[in-house]
């Protein structure tokens, strides 16, 4: 999906180190000389004014501007600032783009040595938005429903006791596939395939792809051939 409007907020989510500090210094000054409105939370402010270094005119998102109303959220961070950011935008139609700031950074479309091209290229309407797909994940227990929330990467059931193992079902539709004894199962989308699931031995899939992961964690099952 293509931008077909100006925008008129961007909003900046950083987690509060030195060089995330200065890339959103550097961002909101460029943003603004270029005509836009730079919004962050009154957290990110604070921690920006704290430095006492000079910063562009922001506004602050749910005071001066809703959260609804800003096109676009930048991230400057790692993979767990981009999932934070996620949970916060959930619930409105906003984008978010991950600026890797992190060691990793496989959620990331930008690298910090590359800001400046990366905040042309949002003024300019440059890019398009990816739609990802979440798990939606409800836990049962005693038939009574004690949990329901949603995951960008992934959900596990892991075992409570180091010594034993947890026996489980596997089940598509409600109609059992499998079972083993293991120390987990990691489900995953294709945008958590690099998280857990990867590290667990699970394959890397591409985000456009519409497909689930499940990855058992050492898992152990036995076959009996008969003659």
């Amino acid at each position: 999906m293509t931008r077909t409007r100006e925008p008129e907020n961007l909003g900046h989510d950083t987690h509060g180190r030195r060089d995330a500090k200065d890339a959103a210094r550097q961002s909101c000054a460029q943003l603004h000389d270029a005509g836009l409105t730079p919004v962050l939370s009154r957290r990110d402010l604070e921690a920006l004014q704290a430095d006492g270094q000079s910063m562009a005119p922001v506004e602050i998102v749910e005071e001066d501007v809703a959260l609804r109303d800003i096109e676009l959220v930048m991230v400057l961070g790692g993979d767990g600032s981009i999932l934070r950011a996620a949970e916060v935008v959930r619930g409105v139609d906003t984008p978010l783009l991950g600026v890797n700031l992190g060691h990793v950074g496989f959620l990331a479309e930008s690298e910090r040595s590359g800001l400046t091209e990366t905040v042309e290229a949002i003024v300019d309407g440059r890019y398009t938005v990816e739609r990802r797909m979440a798990l939606d994940v409800t836990v049962w227990e005693n038939q009574k429903k004690v949990l329901h929330t949603w995951a960008l990467n992934e959900a596990s059931v892991e075992k409570g006791n180091r010594e034993k193992m947890v026996e489980v079902v596997i089940e598509v539709d409600r109609r059992p596939l499998s079972t083993f004894g293991c120390d987990g199962v990691v489900m995953a989308t294709p945008t958590g395939s690099t998280a857990y699931a990867f590290s667990a031995g699970g394959p890397v899939v591409w985000p456009e792809v519409e497909a689930l992961l499940m990855v058992p964690l050492s898992a152990h099952a036995c076959s009996h051939a008969r003659s």
